[in-house]
């Protein structure tokens, strides 16, 4: 593991040892892929502010987010079809989750099951990412087996009435390969996926399946069915921040679903201003993804307001080169460098981290 001084060198490696259709599926994004390059250049144009001769004498990545005390304000996003990667899959993710103290996310399509991360992670703190489909017996189901297994919150998923066009994957047919299966289903929505109609297997998979008519209304009767708390997560927009926090969340994940969805929206860490202006007067916390692949975006992203950031495909390149041990190389590799960068930029500890560290770099250039 000691090659492995950064998530890019990560990346280089699972490229290139994952299959094509595998490969492709994971590192695509939408349509001509801007917005997916956006979410790391955007990052690019912030410049760090560091203070001078502050007495630092070590630091403090710990936080508390929606009352779960954590190692640093980084957590694991939800990537589904993870045994894609690594035939331990997600039960090595939230394994790793679990020894650094971080908040792992299952998602809806995994192929591990809420039960078997449950089992595999009992003391990781664990969300579970959920998609609405039209039967809402089989939503609720979801619900309840992950709030019986211990999950902390729903990271319910408001971006996507369907899945993007991803060219990637139209071309090559992307179906789930026939070992696997969706863990969290049985019968005909476990293995749908394996047919790709004409094209992609994912789209063919929530053709009738998700429910595009939803509403904000959505929420309450959430609400109405656990007591766990809920995030709504693909917040662009201010006034959907805010009518999110009405409904009654506890939080909002700021995300573009990784690039994955409407090409040509703004990268996630330029619209976090505006979500935190517009849920001031709300009891929310907010979150970010997308793009985040150094300790320093990190900070950046914490500067602008997040309480945390999630990482996703960084996970991925973690576990597909090395299993457990890899996401846990790749979070420590994040660790160390937001260390470094809270310790030269003069704060110690994640609320010292405020607003004027950091400015757009359009602030230099106009001098």
């Amino acid at each position: 593991m000691e090659k492995y001084i950064s998530v890019k060198d990560f990346e280089d490696a699972a490229l290139a040892a994952l299959p094509k259709t595998v490969r492709d599926y994971y590192k695509s994004g939408a349509t001509d892929e801007y917005t997916l390059a956006e979410n790391r250049r955007a990052f690019q144009r912030l410049r760090i502010r560091p203070k001078c001769l502050v007495g630092i004498k070590g630091c403090d990545t710990s936080t508390t987010i929606l009352g779960e005390k954590v190692s640093m304000p980084v957590g694991i996003s939800p990537t589904a079809m993870q045994r894609m990667a690594h035939p331990d899959g997600e039960t090595a993710t939230a394994r790793a989750a679990q020894a650094e103290r971080v908040i792992y996310t299952l998602s809806t399509i995994s192929t591990s099951s809420i039960e078997e991360v449950a089992q595999a992670a009992p003391n990781a703190v664990k969300w579970f990412q959920l998609y609405i489909y039209n039967d809402r017996s089989v939503f609720k189901n979801l619900v309840l087996r992950a709030e019986k297994a211990g999950f902390k919150a729903i990271a319910l998923t408001v971006d996507t009435p369907l899945f993007g066009l991803r060219r990637a994957d139209i071309r090559n047919k992307f179906t789930l390969p026939k070992h696997l299966t969706l863990a969290n289903f049985e019968g005909h929505l476990s293995n749908k996926i394996h047919s790709s109609g004409e094209g992609s297997g994912l789209s063919h998979y929530v053709n009738n399946l998700f429910d595009p008519s939803l509403t904000w209304d959505e929420i309450r009767w959430l609400k109405s069915i656990t007591k766990l708390p809920i995030i709504a997560k693909g917040i662009l927009r201010g006034d959907d921040a805010a009518r999110a926090a009405r409904a009654g969340c506890s939080a909002v994940l700021v995300s573009n679903h990784g690039a994955r969805q409407l090409d040509g929206v703004p990268a996630t860490i330029e619209v976090l201003p505006e979500i935190i202006a517009a849920v001031e007067q709300y009891n929310v916390e907010v979150y970010l993804d997308g793009g985040v692949t150094t300790g320093t975006d990190v900070y950046k992203a914490l500067a602008l307001g997040a309480k945390m950031v999630f990482v996703g495909r960084p996970a991925l390149w973690g576990l597909a080169v090395a299993g457990q041990e890899g996401v846990q190389r790749m979070l420590n590799i994040i660790r160390k460098e937001l260390e470094y960068t809270l310790q030269i930029a003069g704060t110690q500890t994640i609320p010292e981290i405020t607003k004027d560290m950091v400015r757009h770099e359009s602030t230099y250039s106009r001098l």
